[in-house]
């Protein structure tokens, strides 16, 4: 029996999911700021909007294969949308997966978007505040009766536009920040903090109004 190509739109909820800026080096030794998505990349043990289910075991071992090539510095490349196949297509890549694990029945994961043309694109849609999601693709063997999936393998992770559930998309952190009423207030006391200590004492009341416009908590 041949496996089928598998495409599963994460049923992630927003305060699990982020967007996020850390520093990062390049090839070249190059510092700078990277765009990060981190959240629930593939759920366990649920029935989700494909009638499948995916047992946690499967995941796991999924998500260990994933694991072991980026500790190969084999890390999977992620495009723009599902293509109809597994094979990667270089000209739509947008991201490389930078890390996988368990955690409870789910799949969590972290992937950096590139510099490239289409890497590029998601990146100006975050900055604009455009929701996107995630979308696992790999392939397995699905049970007709019941919908399990076996032997699944995680090809890569892709992003896209329309996650099956209403609340698959991330939050972006950075924009969230500008755009709260506490945000530029917060960012003028952590200016402030860092040269004047009578300013310190202020800030934990910034950052407290601040998680709590932007509903982190």
């Amino acid at each position: 029996m041949s496996k089928m190509i598998l495409q599963e739109y994460t049923d992630a909820v927003s305060s699990q999911a982020s967007v996020f800026l850390e520093e990062a080096t390049d090839a070249f030794g190059n510092k700078g700021k990277q765009l990060y998505m981190k959240g629930i990349f593939v759920q366990g043990g649920i029935r989700n909007a494909n009638q499948r289910i995916y047992p946690v075991h499967e995941i796991k071992n999924a998500v260990d294969s994933v694991r072991k090539l980026i500790a190969d510095d084999k890390a999977p490349l992620g495009e723009a949308d599902h293509p109809d196949d597994l094979k990667i297509n270089l000209d739509r890549v947008t991201h490389i997966i930078t890390d996988m694990w368990i955690d409870g029945p789910n799949g969590y994961g972290k992937l950096r978007l590139l510099p490239t043309p289409m890497g590029n694109l998601i990146k100006c849609m975050l900055e604009s505040n455009v929701k996107l999601g995630v979308s696992s693709r790999g392939s397995g063997n699905v049970d007709e009766a019941t919908g399990t999936v076996s032997d699944f393998e995680i090809v890569t992770v892709d992003i896209v536009a329309n996650p099956s559930a209403p609340q698959a998309y991330p939050t972006a952190v950075y924009e969230g920040l500008l755009n709260s009423k506490h945000g530029y207030k917060t960012l003028e006391l952590a200016q402030a903090a860092s040269t004047d200590k009578k300013v310190q004492k202020y800030l934990q009341e910034a950052v407290i109004s601040l998680i709590k416009d932007m509903k982190l908590r």
